[in-house]
């Protein structure tokens, strides 16, 4: 079966590919930014400004670089508005609120990953994420065990669009790059998988809508769940 399919390994994306963005991350968006506000409205504001979230829709607003962006950048834009702000002690306290986040899956994860395994193939997750709220989140989703390689960007490898996190996953499971596939929601996670010479699967369990994606995407499917057939088709 191994053979018959068009890739050795695949490496994931986490927010908005293995768990459903919106789902996830909006509602813990909309209480850090009124938690860092302190009840100043103003300031929960310009918070949200700097974050290109809509207080009023109660969602990230598209063109927002938190999807795709690092939690030191986001939390360099809180501390850019809040006056005094310690960005270290912002980045860590998003870092641990996050790893308590109620995530939920884009399909039921642990069925699906130990089909991907039965099948032979290596598993990893490359997150924009800290390494420390990716493991957490893994483990609370019982999954974490099923993958080969979990890597954030504060792993040492660097960040995506950059390759090397990319290339550091098919290393160390002794895998062609072109055997690899990358599959992502964001023009991140897809640029990166092009520059490192793998193939690449978009998903709409984020932000980001087909066309934005496509360019960038070997195919584009709805979820991660339909990653099965497109690998022996």
């Amino acid at each position: 079966m191994k053979n018959t399919m068009r890739a050795d390994g695949l490496l994931f994306d986490k927010d908005g590919t293995l768990f459903d963005f919106a789902a996830t991350w909006n509602a813990w968006a909309f209480d850090a930014i009124h938690g860092f506000a302190a009840g100043d409205s103003a300031l929960a504001d310009r918070i949200a400004e700097a974050l290109a979230f809509d207080l009023t829709a109660k969602q990230f607003r598209p063109d927002s670089f938190v999807i795709a962006g690092t939690n030191r950048e986001a939390a360099e834009a809180v501390a850019a508005v809040v006056p005094g702000a310690d960005v270290d002690a912002i980045e860590i306290k998003m870092a641990q609120d996050a790893a308590r986040a109620p995530l939920v899956p884009a399909v039921p994860l642990s069925p699906y990953l130990s089909g991907l395994r039965a099948k032979g193939l290596k598993l990893g997750v490359m997150t924009n994420d800290s390494e420390f709220s990716a493991q957490a989140q893994l483990d609370g989703a019982g999954v974490s065990g099923l993958f080969d390689f979990i890597a954030g960007f504060d792993s040492g490898y660097g960040a995506k669009p950059d390759p090397e996190p990319l290339l550091a996953f098919a290393d160390k499971l002794e895998l062609a790059p072109e055997r690899v596939v990358m599959v992502g929601d964001s023009t991140h996670d897809l640029i990166a998988g092009r520059r490192a010479g793998m193939q690449t699967v978009a998903v709409l369990t984020g932000v980001a809508l087909t066309e934005e994606l496509a360019p960038y995407a070997d195919v584009v499917l709805p979820d991660i769940g339909h990653i099965t057939d497109w690998l022996t088709a």
